[in-house]
């Protein structure tokens, strides 16, 4: 287990960030959130994928009005996303907002932040001071020579000053730009100097493959030494893609797992099935099952059972049959035709298995505790 940076705890609607909640996983819609219909739809796909905290782009007043008929049909707690005018983070905040996210490079000076800060502390509404490489203060960029770690860093210090000075205190901190390096070295220069908890990702990191990279080794290496209380993949195209990659960063750190991780061997000259064929099918199959399992898809019946060993469960393609594995035992030969349908068959009954020894350990926690009462 990853030893966690100590923070101070706030609360996003119901989701706990900071102190010792668990990781969460945001998003941001990227529809106009002005078009109700399109926008809850959005976010209850990112619901079922397991987003927890939603942030949307308040550009105008009909945006912040939307608020309120959004938040009556999803389930989440939505953030509202302000830049330029602060009237709009006052409007969204009457409207429902349960967090805001403002940018101290663009927000429109002190006495708009003051009037957003006050209202913020009589609804008990958090603060995310948003630094973003690419919208520093003109005065910081020519202290610092451009937008530095430092930069980044003192523009978030001296807003929480500000903050602190109105007695609120209710204030998560990020420190985002697209290059990876000056990220990672922001958000470690701040972690020495606040313990405030932390929002940490890539900002515009683009599209793909490439995008995916920047974001895991950026949010792979800040959480690997204990930093960030709560993160966002920010991706070009479908949000739910940045929910997944979001799992899979923290599953890989073994810090919070969801649904099935599918291992797959790269295959080689002794492959005799079509095994990305055979991977497509199964992903098909479980991507509505959250419970956390391995499952491995190995394309030699020779090798894979053994090279796959640590799986809960899984298949090795062979010419014309299979084999059923568990923990790199071998359970029973199957047909080629089959081997899908079997493996889908095996992993649904070890998942029901594994729900009902979660709500039975529920139960027994709750005994427990009324016996401690």
């Amino acid at each position: 287990m990853i030893p966690r940076r100590k923070t101070r705890q706030i609360s996003i609607g119901s989701v706990k960030i900071g102190g010792d909640a668990p990781i969460s996983i945001q998003s941001m819609t990227k529809t106009d959130t002005r078009d109700v219909r399109k926008t809850v739809n959005q976010i209850r796909r990112l619901e079922e994928a397991g987003c927890q905290i939603i942030r949307v782009a308040v550009l105008d007043e009909e945006a912040a009005q939307a608020i309120a008929q959004i938040k009556k049909k999803v389930n989440i707690p939505l953030i509202a996303d302000i830049h330029f005018n602060y009237k709009l983070a006052l409007k969204a905040m009457g409207y429902g907002a349960d967090g805001l996210r403002i940018n101290p490079g663009n927000i429109g000076g002190r006495e708009g932040l003051k009037m957003i800060v006050n209202e913020a502390k009589h609804r008990s509404i958090p603060i995310r001071i948003g630094v973003n490489a690419g919208s520093l203060e003109k005065n910081l960029l020519k202290r610092f020579n451009g937008p530095t770690p430092e930069a980044m860093v003192w523009s978030a210090l001296q807003t929480i000053q500000y903050l602190e000075d109105l007695h609120f205190h209710l204030i998560k901190v990020s420190l985002k730009a697209s290059d990876v390096l000056r990220t990672v070295e922001a958000y470690r220069l701040f972690s020495k100097r606040s313990d405030y908890p932390l929002h940490v990702g890539i900002t515009e990191a683009g599209k793909g493959s490439g995008a995916v990279v920047k974001s895991a080794i950026g949010i792979g290496l800040l959480l690997s030494e204990g930093i960030g209380d709560t993160i966002r993949v920010s991706l070009t195209g479908d949000p739910v893609e940045e929910v997944h990659v979001g799992y899979e960063i923290l599953r890989a750190l073994k810090i919070r797992e969801r649904g099935i991780e599918i291992i797959s061997c790269p295959t080689c000259g002794r492959c005799e099935v079509d095994l990305l064929r055979l991977i497509e099918r199964v992903e098909r199959g479980v991507k509505e099952i959250t419970v956390p399992m391995t499952v491995a898809i190995m394309g030699c019946v020779v090798n894979g059972p053994g090279e796959a060993r640590e799986a809960d469960i899984g298949i090795a393609g062979g010419k014309g049959v299979g084999l059923l594995f568990k923990k790199g035992k071998v359970i029973r030969t199957v047909k080629d035709a089959e081997s899908v349908s079997v493996l889908l068959r095996e992993i649904r009954e070890m998942a029901e298995e594994r729900r009902a020894a979660m709500r039975d350990d529920g139960r027994q926690t709750i005994k427990d505790m009324q016996l401690i009462v």
